[in-house]
């Protein structure tokens, strides 16, 4: 069986298997966009939190997707919950650095004309640092999306959802006359469902940033 009637054969598992993958990734980008802008805020004004922060995520990318979820295994179980988890972990670097160097770019101007008018610490937050911080955490934002796409193949190990059981089921029957067919599918799926992630994000990036600070 050649590759084309593979998918024509198979094409509503692909489909099937595809929205279970942009699902949990987009899942675990909301989750680690919030928390990885949360750790960012607390941080950004002193040195030594930043780089501690910023140290900590890095930390996490250094564990191999496969030992993570293997550690993860025994204390959630298998299935959504250790990719949940994984995902959001891996994402948070790229967003956390982001959101620091974003949030210290900030004209110090701009910052005391808000105290000037009168405006709280949140206000100026809000209103004024956030969005002028925001180009930066969107390429964060766009970098973490890209790894994790990726890495989610790595979770039908833990029997998460996603691309990743094509992948591994060729693999696992490397031989058979679809076997090939399989690992390409489920890799050419994952590499359209990136690029349509991140046209998403341009088109984000268009419609919520001003002309003049785009970057």
């Amino acid at each position: 069986m050649n590759f084309w009637d593979y998918l024509g054969s198979h094409h509503q598992q692909l489909l099937f298997d595809a929205y279970q993958h942009a699902s949990e990734v987009f899942q675990c980008m909301v989750l680690a966009t919030v928390i990885g802008a949360l750790i960012g805020v607390i941080t950004y004004r002193s040195d030594w939190a930043g780089n501690l922060a910023t140290s900590a995520t890095s930390t996490i990318l250094t564990i191999p997707s496969l030992a993570l979820l293997g550690l993860l295994i025994p204390v959630v179980g298998i299935g959504v919950a250790p990719t949940v988890i994984a995902l959001t972990l891996y994402g948070l670097l790229p967003i956390v650095r982001n959101a620091i160097v974003g949030l210290r770019g900030v004209d110090p101007q701009l910052i005391d004309a808000a105290k000037g008018i009168g405006m709280s610490r949140m206000a100026r937050l809000v209103r004024v640092e956030l969005p002028l911080a925001w180009p930066p955490i969107l390429t964060g934002i766009r970098v973490s999306t890209q790894m994790l796409m990726g890495i989610a193949a790595i979770a039908a190990y833990a029997s998460g959802p996603g691309l990743g059981n094509e992948i591994f089921r060729g693999i696992a029957s490397l031989g058979s006359k679809n076997a090939l067919n399989q690992v390409l599918a489920g890799t050419l799926g994952i590499i359209i469902l990136a690029l349509l992630f991140d046209a998403v994000y341009v088109l984000i990036g268009r419609l919520t940033i001003p002309r003049g600070i785009r970057v």
